[in-house]
Order: structure tokens, then C-alpha cells, then sequence
């Protein structure tokens, strides 16, 4: 049984506004962190291996969602997983505190980048740690090497990561800002059906691009 993966163009204040309560099992969300970081300086900061610069996306990086947008999201979805919540973490409802923090470990040795991101989890495990290298044209599975195309890209892996163990069978999954669509690919190969939005029309069609070649490179084989 395929899953079923829905790619929506456009802001997603206004469909979370028009959804039901609960009805998400699991958000997993990446907004603007509000830290400026479009991707248009990228080409100049790696050290290792060569970086490229990206299109700035729309609204860009200028500020983090507001407290509203979550207020939203912790009404329409059970449990979050939210990257960057520690740029904004006073964004967040007042009863967010949580034990267990992702942290992604990019391995990407001595650059200006971030050495990790931090995702906030509703989850009452323990802080747990995900390595996968994502630096340049580096990156932690060579011989299954993802096209980047989105400034604040997340590897696939680190998504199916996520589901595996945060997910359960049957869960709907949401995504407000899809960004380069890599949640789309984990969730389509982890059979969990996805709603995401995204407000940038020329990466919306990017994304949706990726999903589809991904989806008929599998049916070839």
C-alpha cells in the first residue's frame, strides 16, 4: 500500500487555521530559524568541500514564526518535532519544556557552518543524537548522493531517521514548510501518508519535481 503524499502551494497559516483539531499524529516541521540564512552567502563559507549558493526563498530568513503558528500547530497535530526551536524557543507555548531534543551532527568538519541543528521534540525520551555528514559536496551516503536544491536542505536519511523512530504505523504526517521536499521522499519510501505546504512557488515546483522522479526511478525498479 502506497502512501499518499499531498504537496500544497501556499501559506500554511491560512490551512492550519482551516484545520481540525488533531489532525496530524505527528508535525514535523523546519521554518525560518530568523538567523538570516537564505543560502546566498553558502559558496563562500565552505572549507572542506565546495558549497554553492541558492535562490533565496519566499519571506526568506528575516524572522521566526510567530507565537500563533504555534499555537496552531499544537492544535492541529499530537506531537512536534520542531528544527530550530532553539532560536525561538520563546515562540513556543509555555508548557513546552521537553526532555528529549534531536540533535542532528552534521560532521562537516572546520567551516562556518553549524557543527549541529537542534529539533524540539514533544517526546519524553532522552536528548538523542543523529551523525550523517552534510557539508558541501559531502555527505554521509556517497553512493546514494542527493541533489541539493534548497538553501536549508535535510537529508533523507535524517527524515526517515525521524519516522523510525518517532512515528507509528498509521500516522498522518504534516510539514508546513517543505522547503526542498525531502520529507516527502522518507515519508513516500516509509509508507506514511503526508499533508505539506510551502509558500515559495519556484521550490514548491522544485520539490514537486524531486518527489516525482524519486517516485518513478522506484516503479522502474
Amino acid at each position: 500500500m502506497r502512501s499518499n503524499i499531498e504537496l500544497n502551494h501556499g501559506d500554511c497559516m491560512e490551512a492550519l487555521r482551516e484545520m481540525p483539531d488533531n489532525a496530524f499524529e505527528l508535525a514535523i516541521v523546519d521554518p525560518p530559524y530568523g538567523i538570516g540564512e537564505n543560502g546566498d552567502r553558502n559558496a563562500s563559507r565552505g572549507k572542506l568541500a565546495t558549497s554553492k549558493s541558492y535562490k533565496a526563498f519566499a519571506g526568506g530568513d528575516v524572522s521566526a514564526p510567530a507565537p500563533d503558528y504555534f499555537d496552531e500547530l499544537w492544535r492541529v497535530s499530537k506531537n512536534q518535532i520542531i528544527w530550530g526551536a532553539n532560536h525561538f524557543i520563546d515562540n513556543l507555548p509555555f508548557n513546552c519544556s521537553s526532555p528529549c531534543w534531536v540533535v542532528w551532527d552534521k560532521d562537516n568538519g572546520k567551516t562556518d557552518f553549524a557543527d549541529a541543528e537542534l529539533a524540539w521534540t514533544s517526546f519524553k525520551t532522552a536528548v538523542r543524537i543523529y551523525k550523517f555528514q552534510w557539508q558541501g559536496m559531502l555527505q554521509g551516503d556517497m553512493k546514494n548522493k542527493e541533489h541539493r536544491i534548497h538553501p536549508t536542505q535535510k537529508p533523507v536519511a535524517l527524515y526517515k531517521w525521524l519516522l523510525q523512530n518517532y512515528a507509528k504505523e498509521g500516522d498522518r504526517i504534516l510539514d508546513t514548510h517543505i522547503g526542498s521536499g525531502s520529507i516527502a521522499i522518507a515519508c513516500w519510501d516509509a509508507k506514511f501518508d503526508l499533508v505539506g505546504y510551502e509558500l515559495d512557488e519556484d521550490y514548491h515546483k522544485a520539490a514537486t519535481t524531486r518527489l516525482k522522479e524519486h517516485q518513478s526511478q522506484g516503479q522502474l525498479f
